[in-house]
């Protein structure tokens, strides 16, 4: 047989790629283990961190769940309360359980106002407290818990300490076992002291896999968008310190098993993200049974996958289907992946028979017969197109710790697996429109803005990657550091009922009327008028839009004056007049005909009457964002498209939320949760009623 071509491995490369060649794969791994020496060495690695028992929990947390806080599977906002026991349950149900989960909670709303990513924790139901005793109860049930730290968040409202003394504030506060570095592949060595000051055991996972010499104190990082060779490749960071865990992930797809299979080839873990900042991603049937099938294997035996024997690329015996071998003591373990689409069944692997072996089929959940043959054993089985395989050799004394249950379990779980690929769907519901008492004339203070039909133009930016009416994605993002920029363009037919709209945002003084007439008190109170002073409007802005309410107060305000939110398609054709204009006043943004921040606040609302719409309205665009009727849910998001801008708007970041005065088309998409973090100081509301 002639020799195989020459083969090098690239180390540059997250996953090393590997030879399609079997031939070649021996030389492949004797360059694997040659590099990872040499790179050890000239790093002069130390593991003294993943040697601390307060650490082990990082190399086997398999399954992380990025949980945004405001899913409504997590909070539910009728009832006022943390659901996370439901939510685990599910998460049991569904993908076989969470070791850790990341607790998201500003993007893509960050940005809205002055608050900042640490506003947003002290912001949540229940404050600093209540997000306490949901990490408890996360801990309790054996998950533990990420924060998440934005570094990019620096035009927002500046703490009085360093952004690392807030993270170890944090820390010491919420009792959390690790922070999530967004868009970061490494925090700064200090890093490390402050945050194990505060706590130990506290894990540093980056988005981005972090430089090598950073792998010694960083014990996780996200696997993110790696491209696998065809013949499964090898996690670099993995290769080098066997303990460091590496979560796949693809957010916007919805086929995972190229992910699924690199980490069960790799020993590694997997990122379950379906809300994914208020987009719905479900993973299908067929990925949810596979990470089922998978968890309680590399549970059961994490040392294997966190330990020093394992050999990549050992021979398999179909074509598409490849194997690695973990060993610990005399206990060896193969995983095995088929990357064709079609199943296979019969002689998967040939072993080294030893005398006295048993065999089984993790996967499958039985104590496989093995046909011996010439001192080697067939291990013959079934596995599944895209599927997932698993064979154990045991002495016939081993393994132990109620290996017969977990066999049983294995069993149930194969009997449930499937091969489906629908994806759950979820049903959009929006919030009914209550129509109010048909009025003959518009009220004093309102004006007549109504068409018969129109067609509109909306225009919304996918920067921050929330979706948009539909909370669902249509199909899969090509990733790219330009898609989130660009800019979304839907003409919509709209029908309309005659109406009137409020000349203006709705007032400080106008609204402390109605409070002084009614007595109104929101249930949550929290936030609830904050710039008020004892009960009454700051001084000098009783004619300035009231902020610091949420979608309930100003609906409240608007029964009481016999009103009504208005529609987006209202809102939007009073702005417009219907003609396609991109400003109230025109087209073209221009100086004296809105708010545009220069004072750093918001402007009474007659500030600007060359700013006005064709019907006679003030402040459509800039000075505060403006609530309408359009509270929208899918049972995991709840959201309300705003519309307008304000006059504050941050820079520095393109993560942050759309800012500044917005045409007309305008709308953006704002995630609800609870009035405490609904309520903003950039945020008002205008009413309409129904006409005759």
């Amino acid at each position: 047989m002639p020799a195989a071509t020459a083969f090098a491995i690239d180390p540059t490369k997250d996953i090393i790629h590997a030879p399609k060649d079997p031939a070649q794969w021996p030389e492949f791994r004797e360059q694997l283990f040659r590099w990872r020496d040499e790179i050890r060495h000239s790093l002069n690695y130390n593991d003294a961190l993943y040697r601390k028992p307060e650490f082990a929990w990082g190399a086997s947390a398999f399954s992380c769940c990025f949980l945004m806080m405001c899913d409504e599977a997590f909070y539910d906002p009728k009832s006022g309360c943390y659901t996370v026991e439901s939510f685990l349950d599910e998460g049991i149900k569904e993908f076989g359980g969470y070791d850790s989960l990341v607790l998201w909670h500003a993007y893509p709303r960050i940005g809205v106002d002055h608050r900042n990513q640490f506003d947003f924790y002290r912001d949540m139901p229940g404050g600093l407290t209540g997000v306490r005793e949901v990490v408890h109860a996360l801990q309790k049930r054996g998950v533990r818990v990420y924060i998440n730290y934005n570094p990019w968040d620096l035009n927002t409202l500046r703490e009085e300490k360093s952004d690392l003394e807030m993270l170890a504030e944090m820390v010491l506060v919420l009792d959390v076992d690790g922070i999530f570095l967004d868009t970061m592949a490494e925090g700064g060595e200090e890093f490390r002291v402050k945050l194990d000051a505060a706590r130990p055991g506290v894990v540093l996972e980056g988005e981005v896999a972090p430089p090598l010499k950073r792998i010694c104190d960083h014990h996780a990082s996200w696997a993110q968008w790696f491209d696998d060779s065809e013949a499964p490749g090898v996690l670099r960071h993995k290769w080098i310190e066997r303990r460091h865990m590496q979560h796949q992930i693809r957010r916007w797809d919805f086929d995972h098993t190229g992910e699924l299979q690199a980490a069960w080839m790799n020993g590694s873990g997997m990122m379950v993200w379906e809300n994914v900042f208020g987009a719905w991603v479900p993973w299908n049937a067929r990925d949810r049974s596979l990470l089922r099938s998978m968890l309680p294997i590399q549970r059961r035996f994490s040392s294997f996958f966190s330990g020093e024997d394992w050999t990549p690329l050992v021979p398999a015996e179909k074509p598409g289907v490849y194997a690695s071998l973990w060993s610990d003591g005399d206990l060896r373990l193969w995983t095995l992946v088929n990357r064709s689409d079609n199943e296979l069944e019969g002689t998967l692997l040939k072993i080294a028979a030893t005398p006295g072996e048993r065999y089984f089929d993790l996967i499958a959940g039985r104590e496989l017969k093995p046909v011996e043959n010439g001192g080697s054993v067939e291990l013959i089985a079934t596995i599944r197109g895209r599927g997932l395989g698993c064979f154990l050799a045991a002495p016939a004394a081993r393994p132990g710790g109620d290996f017969d249950g977990f066999i049983k379990a294995q069993q149930v779980i194969h009997v449930q697996a499937t091969s489906d690929t629908t994806r759950p769907r979820r049903e959009m519901r929006q919030r009914p429109v209550v129509a109010t008492r048909k009025l003959a004339m518009p009220p004093v203070g309102m004006v007549t803005a109504a068409g018969d039909e129109a067609r509109m133009l909306v225009t919304h930016i996918r920067l921050r990657e929330c979706g948009f009416y539909d909370s669902s994605v249509v199909e899969p993002l090509v990733l790219s550091w330009s898609y989130p920029f660009q800019m979304q363009e839907i003409r919509r037919d709209f029908q309309f009922i005659p109406y009137a709209i409020d000349e203006t945002p709705v007032t400080n003084a106008q609204f402390a009327e109605f409070l002084q007439a009614t007595h109104y008190r929101p249930e949550h109170p929290e936030n609830f008028l904050k710039h008020w002073q004892a009960g009454q409007p700051p001084a000098g802005k009783a004619d300035h839009p009231v902020v610091w309410v949420d979608l309930d107060d100003a609906r409240a305000y608007a029964a009481w004056a016999g009103k009504r939110l208005p529609t987006e398609a209202e809102w939007q054709y009073a702005a417009q007049a219907g003609d396609g204009r991109e400003y109230p006043w025109g087209n073209g943004m221009r100086a004296g005909v809105c708010n545009l921040g220069e004072t750093g606040d918001t402007t009474p609302v007659k500030a600007f009457p060359n700013g006005r719409s064709p019907c006679g309205c003030y402040d459509f665009c800039g000075n505060v964002w403006q609530w309408t009727e359009s509270e929208t849910t899918d049972g995991r998001s709840r959201f309300c498209m705003i519309r307008g801008g304000s006059y504050f708007a941050v820079q520095g970041s393109h993560w942050y939320m759309d800012g500044g005065p917005r045409p007309a088309t305008f709308t953006a998409k704002f995630l609800l949760m609870w009035p405490g973090l609904d309520r903003c100081s950039t945020i008002g509301f205008r009413c309409v009623v129904d006409l005759e």
